[in-house]
Order: structure tokens, then sequence, then C-alpha cells
């Protein structure tokens, strides 16, 4: 089923415009901070470490960051059926770099993107391999190969790095305020209120936000994974399973009726939300494909993946 074209587009402008006012606020809350600390040289010096820190992080490639998270590469012959969809995904998406898989060895059902659409790479887990079928995870990988064509991965590098600079220049300022206490009890120094409520509540304000930038990128990322696909349900269905798994903590906490205020501490909008709005696309149930499995062909000797550590190699073996 092919999604209707103004429908997409205006989903990315809609989408487009409210990144720029999250991180628009993102950069007002940091300002705050670091005003109080520097006044307008203390702006612009948190805003250009933002930046740079985005920069920088750019330089490291794909694969160690996923190394790093425990995840070792996945080679065709041991996913076949993986990286057929993820080729077809890929050239769909107009990403011009060979499809890379990884494979981290959890228990929880879990896939996520890291990199760009010039280096990338997309990583799944055990649990998730056997939770889903193939339908379902073409569902997945799509949604995580939309995060890769838009460079959502970047974008949230940036609000993570502004939000952590705002925590770290408010502490600064508080240290400051402390010492300069003595001052203030002696009637030496004025203490401005109103900004220092408004210092008092940036890091909240600025952790909200990046939050509020994440479920709207996820939103738009499953519109995304669905025009790939043509499938909506296939995603649908797979987010109904993650569902039944990870909301199972929430309802133990708070009972069937969650509280409003807990999809504000959200990364990712709520999953009855996403479901719904994938299957009002339209697409008709088709019947589910043979579930994937990794395969080590028998003639050859079990892979050995390594995982980079800070004192040498740690190794994890997939056996036959």
């Amino acid at each position: 089923m092919a999604l209707e074209p103004g429908r997409l587009w205006r989903s990315r402008f809609k989408n487009g415009l409210q990144t720029l006012l999250i991180m628009a606020g993102l950069a007002l809350v940091l300002s705050v901070p670091g005003y109080l600390l520097a006044g307008a040289g203390g702006v612009l010096l948190c805003l250009a470490s933002a930046l740079l820190a985005v920069y920088f992080s750019g330089w490291i490639p794909a694969r160690l960051i996923l190394a790093n998270a425990g995840a070792g590469l996945l080679r065709p012959h041991q996913a076949p059926e993986l990286y057929r969809v993820l080729d077809i995904l890929y050239r769909r998406a107009g990403l011009e770099i060979a499809p890379l898989l990884y494979y981290a060895p959890s228990r929880d059902l879990n896939a996520f993107a890291v990199g760009s659409r010039h280096d990338g790479g997309i990583a799944v887990t055990e649990g998730l391999l056997r939770a889903l079928d193939l339908r379902q995870l073409a569902g997945v990988l799509a949604h995580e190969v939309s995060h890769l064509r838009h460079g959502d991965t970047r974008v949230m590098s940036m609000a993570a790095a502004m939000t952590r600079l705002t925590i770290w220049v408010t502490t600064l300022v508080q240290i400051s305020l402390l010492v300069m206490l003595p001052l203030v009890m002696a009637g030496e120094l004025v203490v401005p209120w109103l900004p220092l409520l408004l210092l008092a509540l940036a890091p909240t304000l600025s952790t909200l936000l990046q939050l509020a930038l994440s479920r709207n990128r996820e939103y738009t990322a499953d519109l995304e994974a669905a025009a790939l696909t043509g499938d909506p349900h296939g995603l649908a269905s797979a987010l109904d399973v993650l569902e039944r798994y990870h909301g199972s903590w929430l309802t133990t906490m708070y009972g069937r009726y969650q509280p409003a205020w807990l999809d504000w501490l959200r990364t990712h909008p709520p999953t009855e939300t996403r479901i719904r709005r994938l299957r009002e696309l339209g697409a008709q149930p088709r019947q589910a494909g043979p579930p994937p499995v990794i395969r080590i062909p028998a003639e050859e000797p079990p892979i050995i993946l390594e995982r980079p550590g800070p004192l040498g190699g740690r190794y994890w073996i997939l056996r036959r």
C-alpha cells in the first residue's frame, strides 16, 4: 500500500517545524545559566560548546559506538532474511551505504540506529529476534532506517549535549552562589530572584524538551517506515508485542490506568497512539512470514565477535 505523498510531506514539514521550535527552546533554556555565569559571552560559549560536542561526536565511527554498546556485527550469511529486507529498505530510502546489522546478546526487546545516512548501523537484540516474525521485524527495521535517513541521531545528540551543558552550567552557577552566600547575607550583594527561579527550573525544562523532541521524531519515523514497507500493519503488530513486554512494569507500578503526566517522561510516544495512527493508514493484514533465524553454516566454525573494552578485547561466541 502506497501512502499519500501529501500526507508524508505534511508530516515532514510539521516535524521540521516542531524540531526547530524545540531546539530553539533548548537554546533559550541553556542561555539562562550561561548568562548568569558570564553574561552574553557565557551564552555564546555554551552554545558553541554544544555545537562543537555534536561536531566531534560525528567523527566517531558508528561501529565503535555499537561495539561499546555491546553489539557485534552480523554477517549476511548469519541473517540472510534480515539482510535482504534491509537491502530493500536502504534502496527505497535512498541510502547509498552498505547495510550493516548488529546483534546484541540481550533478552530485552530493542532495536536502535547509530550514525547517519553516510555512516550508520542498526542493532537488534536477541530478545527482539526471538519475539517478532519477519514481517514485524521489517517494520522495526524500516523505522530505524528512517532515523538514519533523516539524521535523527545527530539531532538527538545535539539535544542531549545541550541538556547536559544546561545541567553542568546550572550546577556551576549554584556553586558560585554558595561561595557568595556570605555577601548575600551581609546585604552587599543583591540576588536576582526571578533569574534564580528560572535557573532552578532550567535542568527540568531542558530534559522535558529533549524528551518531547524524541517523541516528535518517533511519530514521523513511524509514518516513514510505513511508506518504506507499504505495510503499516507490520510495524503496528510489532509495537503491540513491544508494548506487552515493556508496558508490564508500568502496569505493575500504576495499574491499568496510568497518570497522564507519565507521558511527559517518555522517550517515545504512547504505544497505543502509535498503533492507532498506523492502523488508521488503512493497511490490510497480510500473512506473516517465517520467523528470522541467525544462521551459521554447518561447515564453518563458530563465529567469534569481538567487543573492544578499555582493558583489551572481550569476546562472546555465537554457537551452531
